[in-house]
């Protein structure tokens, strides 16, 4: 098996990938298990997921240090396509189990495909307020239909809501009886003895269904975004004190557990002893135990987790008994969303690891990779997932370097569910809630918000216009819609920068010195010391992933990098953060930079967002090379 350097996997890091593996697989314990109770498929299905994706992911992966599991993109999207599903069997969710699976399986199929095409390679094209908008929806996704656990307001058990659908679930279960009759021109006498028998069945409906059925409809009204704020008056009008001491007291321990223990004076060994272990505990698990064990001490009735099965997942070779385009075809959206959400997601971590270890991934690979776990994942009664950015770099920081981490990770999720099931299926909902609703507000894109009366407004509207489409619509179409904006955009300042640019000159008005020539004729200490980097054109989204191609060619003994931008007309926000990572990066490793011949544009972009003077002092910014070279030569060490 060869590592995305092309080199055999070694164990020299075993250390290293043992700890950065446990580390993650850890964190991903609570993760995995709140992500399955919010997919409607119990927390059992969370934990598949975690396990069987992480393996297979890790297995065959590019970017041997990521971490795969359920993540709350495609949790999000898992509750919609769970939704729909189910909707098609009249809300029986042991019935729509079989082709949920299916749906799942058929997506990791679909990443395995466009990894083989080589579609991964045209994920760079993906604008930053595209990314933004859709990360930030998705945060207001599971913090909105986290309220209603939040208020311990079970819409199931509200007797206002269970009569308000009753007059739904009768006519639904008289339907579903006579939803076998030919229309009303092709009966004959010999279809009578049907209709009486149906007819039968349906006088045979007792109370006890009705109200069943009328729960099951009131739990399916309150699932998205649109029911939680349709019914919010209802959640507001029951509250359960007792489920919303536990979800916020879950929320305090995550954000105010370290804090509390740094507060712990240093003057007795055993504070000491507390901060070290508090530093190396990921807070969701410390809060996890420490509710849990409050609730059960405290004995207050509390709604519970679904139980989690001991034992190894079981093959669920139900997906395939209706194998056929028919029955595919109503879901091939649902596929099609999954499928590049995961590649989507995936690709962004691998992307974020090769920015921090300055290697490259393989695209393809990694589509193949997370298609593989995604699949097996269905296989065995798991909701698929993606690599998950978060887990991927607290394994690195841990010590993970190679995919003997993302397997030992999988591999300790494994044996909980083998030995310690009984012990996970006592958690409290409202600890899981409490959770969900800090990964809600940590997945929402702060950077990019806080940017937004700093940046054009075409990408502030792109934004905006892909976080309410996530969370009111569909995300697959938000995505969608949002790069066809940014697109329009784009062609639109293209366009009216090509037309300031065409005009006619005669040969003896362009003088004797044609561009770029000024960098002749430099003095050897001059060249020594400099490094001089050119850039052609508009910085812009696709470009991004070849500017810091270029930026890893600046050799390390350059002290002084001098940065040409006379040729770059336009810049955008995701061209502007890839840039403002490559001088952090710079100034970072002690690089003195000068930015010289700053078009209109960019130098307000970069004066917008203050990397002028924070990155770039306003003394190191010229018009012209030779004004740079007369700073050189006043300046330069030599």
């Amino acid at each position: 098996m060869r590592s995305q350097q092309g080199k055999y996997v070694h164990f020299d890091n075993l250390k290293g990938d043992f700890f950065g593996g446990i580390t993650a697989g850890i964190v991903a314990l609570p993760l995995a298990l709140a992500f399955g109770e919010q997919s409607g498929l119990g927390a059992a299905a969370g934990l598949y997921g975690a396990i069987l994706i992480g393996f297979f992911a890790s297995l065959l992966c590019s970017t041997q240090q990521q971490i795969s599991g359920p993540t709350a993109p495609m949790t999000a999207v898992s509750v919609v396509v769970i939704s729909q599903v189910i909707q098609s069997f009249d809300g029986n969710l042991e019935k729509a189990l079989p082709s949920i699976l299916f749906v799942f399986f058929m997506a990791g199929l679909l990443q395995i495909l466009l990894g083989v095409i080589g579609f991964g390679k045209y994920m760079k094209y993906i604008p930053y307020p595209v990314i933004s908008g859709f990360m930030t929806g998705i945060g207001v996704i599971i913090i909105l239909t986290q309220l209603f656990p939040l208020l311990g307001y079970v819409a199931e058990n509200d007797p206002v809501m269970i009569q308000k659908n009753r007059v739904l679930a009768e006519s639904k279960l008289m339907g579903q009886i006579f939803q076998e009759l030919k229309s009303a021109e092709t009966l004959t006498k010999e279809d009578l003895a049907l209709i009486e028998d149906k007819v039968r069945k349906a006088k045979q409906i007792t109370e006890q269904e009705i109200i069943l059925e009328a729960k099951y409809i009131s739990k399916a009204q309150v699932k998205s975004t649109w029911g939680v704020i349709k019914h919010l008056d209802r959640g507001l009008a029951n509250v359960n004190y007792i489920e919303f001491l536990f979800v916020s007291l879950t929320v305090l321990v995550i954000y105010g557990f370290r804090r509390l223990v740094n507060f712990l004076p240093d003057k007795w060994s055993v504070f000491k002893a507390l901060k070290q272990i508090a530093s190396s505990l990921p807070n969701t698990l410390v809060a996890l135990v420490v509710v849990t064990f409050i609730a059960i001490l405290s004995g207050a009735k509390l709604n519970t987790i679904s139980t989690v099965p001991q034992g190894f997942p079981e093959f669920q070779s139900g997906i395939f008994t209706d194998f056929s385009f028919p029955a595919i075809r109503p879901h091939l959206l649902a596929i099609f969303s999954l499928a590049m959400l995961g590649s989507i997601d995936s690709l962004l971590t691998s992307v974020i690891v090769d920015n921090m270890t300055q290697k490259r991934h393989n695209p393809s690979q990694e589509l193949i990779s997370q298609g593989v776990g995604n699949s097996m994942s269905a296989l065995f009664g798991g909701i698929p997932g993606s690599s998950a950015t978060i887990r991927t770099l607290l394994n690195m920081k841990t010590g993970g370097e190679t995919r003997i981490s993302g397997l030992v990770a999988s591999l300790l999720l494994l044996m909980i569910v083998l030995f310690l099931a009984p012990l996970a299926s006592k958690i409290p909902y409202s600890v899981l809630s409490g959770v969900l609703i800090t990964v809600g507000i940590g997945i929402m894109d702060y950077k990019g918000l806080k940017a937004v009366k700093k940046m054009p407004i075409g990408d502030v509207f792109v934004m905006f216009v892909v976080m309410l489409l996530t969370v009111f619509w569909d995300l697959v179409i938000a995505v969608g819609a949002g790069l066809i904006i940014s697109a329009l955009i784009f062609m639109k300042k293209m366009g009216e920068i090509s037309s300031e640019k065409s005009n006619v000159q005669r040969l003896d008005e362009m003088g004797n010195t044609l561009p770029w020539d000024d960098e002749t004729g430099l003095s050897s200490e001059v060249m020594h010391h400099v490094h001089v980097k050119r850039l052609e054109g508009p910085i812009f989204f696709g470009y991004t992933n070849d500017l810091k191609l270029l930026y890893s060619q600046i050799p390390n003994d350059a002290q002084y990098v001098i940065i040409r931008m006379d040729r770059v007309p336009y810049i955008d926000q995701s061209g502007l953060y890839a840039l403002e990572d490559i001088l952090a990066d710079l100034k970072r490793r002690k690089k003195t930079v000068l930015l010289i011949g700053l078009k209109e544009q960019p130098r307000y972009m970069l004066e917008r967002l203050e990397l002028i003077p924070n990155a770039v002092p306003r003394d190191r910014v010229f018009k012209t090379f030779d004004q740079s070279l007369e700073w050189l030569n006043l300046n330069i060490d030599r």
